[in-house]
């Protein structure tokens, strides 16, 4: 069994790890004000950003669909991490060298399955690329001169060479202290016929595949010998590491400039993303061994920052031959995934990026980049391409085909446009024609009557709202487990208001002082604001609270279960009821409400007793009871005068 990493080096790596910085890695983030920052959520589809990172805090939550944390949450939960292995990711991230406890174990031996993994992965990149560089005549080298590529290049992209011996990576991955299951569950060796292991790429040209942070996690492989039996191109298999379908190669290198262009581009192949990075193209990406699909269009939205009123733009480039006009078809049924425009560019003589660049040089890739046609234009035109548009009959059966298409565009404003250009493109020269074929095709909804939306992307079907987590759905269960099931309605004033004092005692607990601590937890209402105000309590109150990002951790760790975990980040990361910053006086207004209500509690409690109450035969009990109603009205009197600022 693993030895427990000393809680020391933990703190050391969430202190070395700043949160805007590692989410920063997966998404891309906008200022929020107040210095928060704010971006897609990656939990969850969303079309406008609900997930709010606040670095002074060091956590991160979405207010749409729950989910919050701090570092080694987020990093758990987006790599599906034990907290072990998230801790020793962070930890190799930021050069902090953990300590494990329990005794009898030798550093370095703890680590997780995972770390090892991707250790292996780092070892076998550095042995390809040194195989490389060692062998100046080798086919590997040969092949990168004919495409364009100098060694340079090649180091660039830490691309290498896997010699064509059955055994030398296993070989020298054992003398670095990998076992043989390692190496199977890495995919970088399987079984040989006659047994042993053997190593998975032999005699290709490498290219190490990485995660959004960098790690290499899987390898794509180029043979080199044409007598080569296998396939011409061959991936390390989906591993615990690797899941081809949500992982684009050149993702680590582009990411930067996709966020700050506000564009990507898709291209086929490893060679063409080197080929466009080279040529001035950096926002290039390519899938991994499988078609474009909806994992990967997701890791781009959060990229782009693909929202409501976007102005990104997503180009795929493919191959002019009739597999090429597939994969663009096929990517067209993608496009409402999207909320940024899509563009197709498809170079006419059938060259990919890498042999553009190659004949044509490094402006002629930037020029097929620019001569790019929106997607809708040309799933239409290559349509219309099919069909003899000289005559009646191959016009009207282009119609028919190119209608659907047409109708699938929900801008109604962008879809009665394109009708028009359709009747052009067809030549048929008779608009209230095609638009009413068109209008067959779309329905009744949508058309004409609501007019152009106010933003040309806005009209597209959204998906279903994610729904609402526990913690806030009105007239269901509190926020996190205290045996109630009264309705949690954030409408309520009374909630309003004992919320905004427990935001205040979070994010601002110096301003609080004693007399939030004094309030007790029967002054709140709902049961989970009461276990809040209980377990700050047992935190040692607002008045040892410190630093307010380890003051925060503090209360969270101490929390019973991940509800209450997901509440309280809710609670130290939402913004509060004013703009700006809090001082003195707009604390004392809200403690002073919650304070009153509670005294106003105890008053009709009081008084309820002194009903109930023998005034003759319980004259001395009446009459302190009495006293203490009396007291109790002055002290609600004070607050009220408080929280009123009388």
């Amino acid at each position: 069994m693993p030895g427990r990493i000393r809680q020391e080096d933990i703190a050391a790596v969430r202190e070395r790890s700043p949160i805007a910085d590692v989410i920063g890695e997966y998404l891309q983030l906008k200022s929020a004000g107040g210095g928060s920052l704010k971006g897609l959520c990656p939990f969850h589809d969303e079309k406008t950003p609900s997930f709010n990172v606040t670095p002074g805090k060091e956590l991160y939550y979405c207010f749409s669909c729950g989910a919050g944390g701090d570092v080694l949450k987020f990093v758990q939960t987006i790599e599906n991490l034990s907290f072990v292995e998230a801790v020793e990711r962070l930890a190799a991230r930021a050069g902090v060298e953990l300590r494990y406890e329990q005794g009898g174990y030798v550093p370095g031996q703890e680590q997780s399955q995972r770390r090892r993994l991707l250790d292996a992965h780092r070892a076998a990149a550095e042995f390809y690329a040194e195989r490389l560089v060692a062998s100046p005549d080798s086919a590997a080298r040969a092949f990168l001169s004919e495409r364009g590529f100098e060694l340079a290049d090649a180091e660039r992209f830490g691309v290498g060479y896997a010699p064509a011996a059955w055994e030398d990576l296993t070989r020298h991955l054992r003398g670095r202290g990998f076992t043989d299951a390692e190496l199977t569950a890495a995919g970088l060796a399987r079984q040989g016929r006659r047994g042993g292991l053997i190593d998975m790429f032999r005699g290709r040209l490498m290219w190490p595949i990485r995660d959004l942070t960098g790690e290499t996690i899987a390898f794509g492989a180029r043979k080199l010998d044409p007598d080569d039996d296998g396939p011409k191109y061959l991936n390390t298999p989906e591993t615990s590491l690797f899941r081809k379908g949500a992982v684009l190669y050149g993702a680590d290198l582009a990411k930067r400039e996709i966020a700050h262009r506000r564009q990507a581009v898709i291209v086929e192949g490893y060679t063409d993303v080197m080929a466009c990075h080279l040529a001035g193209v950096p926002t290039a990406v390519a899938t991994c061994g499988t078609s474009f699909g909806e994992d990967h269009i997701k890791v781009l939205r959060r990229l782009i920052m693909d929202t409501d009123g976007s102005d990104g733009e997503v180009i795929f480039t493919f191959d002019g031959d009739a597999a090429g006009q597939r994969a663009a078809l096929r990517a067209f049924g993608m496009e409402e995934k999207f909320v940024t425009q899509t563009f197709v560019t498809v170079q006419p003589d059938g060259l990919d990026p890498c042999d553009l660049r190659l004949k044509h040089g490094d402006a002629a890739v930037r020029d097929l980049i620019a001569r790019r046609v929106p997607l809708f234009e040309f799933a239409i035109k290559s349509v219309l391409a099919k069909h003899d548009l000289d005559t009646t009959e191959g016009q009207l059966a282009a119609l028919d085909e190119a209608a659907p298409i047409v109708a699938r565009i929900k801008d109604t404003g962008r879809r009665a446009r394109y009708a028009v250009n359709l009747d052009r493109w067809l030549g048929l020269m008779d608009e209230r024609f095609v638009l009413s074929r068109v209008r067959q095709h779309a329905g009744d909804g949508g058309w004409g009557g609501a007019g152009r939306p106010r933003n040309p992307r806005s009209a597209r079907a959204a998906p279903p709202a994610p729904p609402a987590p526990a913690a806030v759905r009105a007239g269901r269960r509190q926020p996190f487990d205290t045996g109630a099931e009264e309705p949690y309605d954030r409408g309520d004033p009374i909630v309003v208001t004992e919320r905004e004092v427990l935001k205040l005692a979070l994010q601002w607990p110096a301003l609080c002082g004693p007399e939030f601590d004094v309030l007790g937890a029967e002054a709140f209402t709902v049961p989970a604001h009461a276990s809040v105000f209980s377990l700050i309590a047992g935190c040692g109150g607002v008045v040892s609270a410190g630093r307010i990002r380890d003051w925060v951790a503090r209360v969270i760790d101490a929390a019973p279960n991940d509800r209450a975990r997901a509440f309280i980040t809710e609670l130290a990361v939402e913004p509060l009821k004013l703009a700006g910053e809090p001082d003195a006086r707009y604390v004392d207004v809200q403690l002073a409400e919650v304070g009153a209500r509670a005294l106003g509690r105890q008053i009709a409690a009081v008084k309820a007793r002194l009903q109930r109450m023998n005034p003759v035969e319980e004259q001395a009990g009446h009459y302190r009871l009495f006293g203490d109603l009396m007291m109790l009205e002055q002290r609600r009197k004070t607050l009220l005068e408080r929280a009123t600022g009388t």
